[in-house]
């Protein structure tokens, strides 16, 4: 069915099939068992090599490490998924 297809939209449009998409729009695309990742990390690393910003120091976390986060026991569970 997918080889059908592939051939529709080659009749159809001007495309061409090169394997597992990978790059798309600039995006990355990883394709997992558990599902489809898309990410930015390329996009990034290149926008800070423009600015210089590469060789900076990194902060291992954005917040203050003084002030611990406390669960909020009323609240409901956020769904991960």
């Amino acid at each position: 069915m997918c080889t059908e297809f592939e051939k529709m939209m080659h009749k159809k449009f001007q495309i061409s099939s090169m394997g597992e998409l990978t790059f798309f729009l600039g995006l990355q695309v990883t394709q997992k068992d558990d599902g489809i990742f898309i990410s930015q990390d390329k996009y990034v690393d290149e926008i800070l090599k423009k600015f210089g910003f590469s060789t900076m120091r990194i902060a291992s976390t954005p917040m203050e490490t003084s002030k611990p986060l406390l669960k909020d026991e009323e609240a409901e569970d956020v769904d991960v998924h």
